[in-house]
C-alpha cells in the first residue's frame, strides 16, 4: 500500500516549524523545528514576516510547490491557534500542513516522517491536533533523544543541544530541511526510504 502524499502541486503547502519565542529559547532542543524553517526559508530567499494568523510567515517556493513557511508567535503549547489560523487563510486543509518537530522517541539527527498519529507527549503536536479538528497533517520529526539519567523530558527540552550535538547540529538540520523538500516533490514514501535510514 502506497502512503498518501500532499494535495496536488498546484496547491499551496503550509510547513511549520515549532518552538517557543525569543531568545532565551532560540537554542533549545524544543526549538529545532524553528530551524529548519529558518534553513528553508533561506533556500526559499525571503524574510519572515508577522502575519494576522498568529504566526510569522514566508510566502514562496521549493522543490517546485507554492509553500507558506510559518512559525506560531504563541509558546509551545499553544501552537495550533497560529497554525490552524494561518492555514484557514490560506484555505489550506490538514492534508496540506506539514509539521517539524523536535522528538524524544528518535536518537539525536535522526528522521521520521509520518503522516497522522499520536501527539506522543508532545504539546505543541497536542494542540495542532485540537484546534485542526483532525490527527492527519504530515509530521516531520527530528530526533533529540532521551534525557539523560532522571531528568524531566519536560527539562530536557528546554535545554540547548551539548557540545558535541552543536557540532553536528548544522548538518542534522540541514538534512531536515532536505527531508521536508522530499517530502514536497517525491511525495511520503520516497522520502521515508530516503531519510529514515541512518
Amino acid at each position: 500500500m502506497t502512503a498518501p502524499d500532499l494535495p496536488g502541486t498546484d496547491e499551496q503547502v503550509l510547513l511549520v516549524g515549532l518552538g517557543n519565542p525569543g531568545p532565551r529559547y532560540a537554542a533549545n532542543r524544543h526549538n529545532v523545528g524553528f530551524m529548519v524553517l529558518d534553513e528553508l526559508a533561506a533556500r526559499v530567499g525571503g524574510k519572515f514576516k508577522a502575519h494576522k494568523g498568529g504566526a510569522e510567515v514566508l510566502e514562496g517556493r521549493l522543490a517546485g510547490r507554492r509553500v507558506v513557511l510559518a512559525k506560531p508567535r504563541s509558546f509551545m503549547n499553544l501552537s495550533g491557534g497560529p497554525v490552524a489560523g494561518t492555514a484557514k487563510f490560506y484555505k489550506i486543509g490538514p492534508e496540506g500542513v506539514v509539521v517539524v518537530h523536535d522528538e524524544l522517541d528518535v536518537p539525536f539527527g535522526g528522521l521520521k516522517l509520518k503522516l497522522g498519529g499520536g501527539d506522543n507527549g508532545h504539546n505543541g503536536l497536542r494542540s495542532i491536533t485540537k484546534s485542526l479538528g483532525t490527527r492527519e497533517y504530515y509530521r516531520v520529526r527530528f530526533g533529540i533523544g532521551r534525557p539523560p539519567g532522571r531528568m524531566d523530558p519536560a527539562d530536557f527540552v528546554l535545554k540547548d543541544f551539548s557540545t558535541v550535538e552543536r557540532k553536528e547540529l548544522p548538518f542534522e538540520v540541514d538534512r531536515c530541511a532536505d527531508a521536508v523538500e522530499a517530502l514536497l516533490g517525491k511525495g511520503l514514501t520516497a522520502a521515508q526510504n530516503a531519510f529514515h535510514a541512518g
